[in-house]
């Protein structure tokens, strides 16, 4: 198989009680599992496109033959997004930011709490499954939604961190209430992790 399923970072209850264990197990081992089978099938007619990590495949989709591109944007899109999701938390997480993304989040939000609200607000909003996405765009941050499994990877921008509002992220634990599950999140979140991702889409 050209793409495998990363192992979980942390152990399935790693992330109580912020996220259950089942859905964990269900988020990681179905839902991810099933993103990259369909991308791997999607691949199997092009085997050029299996020799591509998913990242240049999600960022380049109109390389991409057309009668496998909206599989490769759907299956493609899902891998790297949760990829970047399971990396982007830990156990014990939380608290402040700090570092560059810090420094950063003060220039251009004025305070953590202003931009965590403005990040909660925007991505409670999104319509349907999706998620909310923090970008670095002409030098400053942004806050940017997605429909589906669409990445930001697609608009050439490299997603900083993201949280995934598909109900399978939280409905086990918070039902209808997806602005609980936003609030929640920001305890688990590896500030370590997301300031080398910025750190990689400054360059």
């Amino acid at each position: 198989m050209a793409f495998e399923l990363p192992p979980l970072p942390y152990d399935y209850a790693g992330l109580e009680p912020t996220i259950d264990e089942a859905t964990m197990k269900l988020h990681h081992d179905k839902h991810h599992q099933t993103y990259v089978t369909n991308l791997n099938g999607a691949v199997e007619k092009y085997p050029d496109l299996g020799s591509k990590t998913p990242e240049e495949l999600v960022s380049d989709l109109a390389s991409v033959p057309e009668d496998v591109r909206t599989v490769v944007r759907n299956n493609g899109g899902g891998h790297v997004n949760h990829t970047m999701f399971w990396e982007i938390m830990k156990p014990g997480g939380g608290g402040e930011p700090s570092g560059d993304i810090a420094a950063q989040i003060k220039a251009d939000f004025g305070d953590f709490a202003d931009f965590k609200k403005k990040f909660n607000e925007a991505t409670a909003k999104q319509f349907g499954s999706g998620w909310g996405f923090l970008v670095f765009k002409g030098g400053k941050l942004e806050i940017v939604t997605k429909p589906n499994q669409d990445s930001p990877l697609s608009d050439g921008l490299y997603p900083i961190l993201g949280n995934d509002v598909w109900e399978h992220a939280y409905y086990l634990k918070y039902q209808n209430k997806r602005p609980d599950y936003l609030a929640a999140w920001w305890d688990v979140i590896n500030w370590a992790e997301v300031n080398k991702r910025f750190a990689t889409a400054k360059k």
